[in-house]
């Protein structure tokens, strides 16, 4: 597996996949084709059913600026190979074409080109499963993930994940001071900073960690929906699940940032397996690939900073991701603002409970990360294609009829 620093990308929302991807596909295509006066870019798939909602056109106009970009959304179908977020870019001069390439944008920010050969990377991780890396810590009496993290990526991996911490506090604290309504169309209102400033009737604890934790979720994807700098934790979608819950931790705890950065470096393992052996793609396989993991990932980073054991850790990520099965990614409009805004914060106290669980419940399970992980691919790849980021099924399509009576 590659590092955990694929899992962690710094960016401007709201998309990974729709606004990251295509950015960065744009720009090496752009330094590829100096001579070209102007570019045609053509959607396929997710890509063209919510690119105007994610803002993929506006990202591929801003990128080729100050040449002119035509941005085409095409219905022909794609390949049964080929991954829903594909594009055609094509280089133009004088009207001629002198360039052409077909990319896939296949979540988290990464991008891959169809036919060839992946770029040369090493491998950072030898192990590719949880089993793997369990046995490995086991043999080597490594007692965590974050320690398993450190022994193969070096102690520099801790300068990152500071930085990365100090990202998704920051866009945390923007999220709490904003408000008003977000891009879009919709009118949906920033809630974070409402919901993070009300004082309950009763002082009941349950009732203040819920609305800690929501907040700062929604503080982060309210962030992401409206363009600002967040962290793919795995995606821009489910970019609130992660940090909110160790802000949490951090706020209760007394949590040192260091020690934040050992909870991240766990939840970057989970992440990394998810992502190798099943997807992190809502557009192959729906939410339960970005939320399901976020909320798989901040659950084992919870449990890392509990002290739990490897076994523990592995429950909890299990647990989270278990209860997302089957989740459908169907954004209205084509917006990352419902239910994905509102989905981030009880993603967030799912990762609490199914951390908690693991404290009491680890002894008796009989599901492994990576049978649920499986489970998981399984079952996006079997979604149908409307729930699978377009738009055209679930919340997305009833809203839209109902719009347009």
């Amino acid at each position: 597996m590659h590092s955990i620093k694929k899992i962690y990308k710094q960016g401007k929302g709201p998309s990974s996949s729709h606004t990251m991807g295509p950015e960065r596909a744009a720009r090496s295509f752009l330094a590829a084709h100096p001579e070209a006066d102007a570019f045609r870019v053509i959607l396929y798939g997710s890509l063209s059913k919510t690119g105007v909602g994610h803002g993929t056109d506006q990202v591929l106009r801003e990128t080729f600026a100050p040449r002119p970009a035509d941005i085409q959304f095409s219905d022909e179908p794609l390949p049964a190979s080929a991954h829903p977020n594909t594009l055609d870019l094509i280089a133009l001069q004088e009207g001629e074409e002198t360039g052409r390439q077909r990319v896939e944008s296949v979540g988290g920010g990464d991008i891959r080109l169809p036919g060839q050969p992946p770029a040369e990377e090493e491998d950072v991780y030898i192990e590719h499963s949880f089993a793997e890396i369990a046995d490995f810590c086991k043999w080597r009496y490594i007692q965590s993930l974050s320690d398993y993290v450190e022994l193969s990526e070096g102690p520099e991996i801790w300068d990152f994940l500071l930085r990365i911490w100090q990202t998704m506090k920051r866009s945390i604290e923007e999220g709490l001071a904003a408000s008003g309504p977000l891009p879009g169309g919709l009118n949906v209102q920033r809630k974070a900073k409402y919901l993070y400033e009300q004082t309950p009737e009763e002082d009941i604890p349950a009732l203040r960690e819920f609305q800690q934790i929501a907040a700062f979720a929604y503080a982060v994807a309210e962030q992401n929906a409206g363009h600002g700098t967040i962290v793919t934790a795995p995606t821009c979608g489910a970019c609130g699940v992660v940090p909110a819950v160790l802000r949490y931790a951090q706020v209760t705890r007394n949590f040192t940032d260091q020690q934040i950065c050992r909870g991240l470096a766990a939840a970057g393992i989970i992440g990394n397996l998810t992502k190798t052996n099943a997807s992190i793609s809502g557009a192959e396989c729906g939410c339960q690939a970005e939320i399901g993991t976020a909320c798989s990932m901040a659950a084992a980073a919870l449990a890392e900073l509990y002290g739990q054991n490897l076994d523990q850790v592995e429950y909890a990520a299990e647990v989270a991701m278990e209860h997302h099965l089957g989740l459908t990614c169907d954004p209205v409009c084509g917006l990352v603002q419902i239910p994905c805004i509102e989905r981030n914060a009880v993603a967030a106290m799912r990762a609490m409970n199914a951390c908690n669980l693991s404290y009491f419940l680890t002894g008796s399970r009989n599901i492994s990360y990576d049978m649920v992980c499986k489970a998981m691919k399984e079952t996006g790849l079997s979604l149908n294609r409307r729930f699978r980021e377009t738009s055209e099924g679930g919340l997305a399509r009833l809203y839209d009829r109902r719009r347009r009576r």
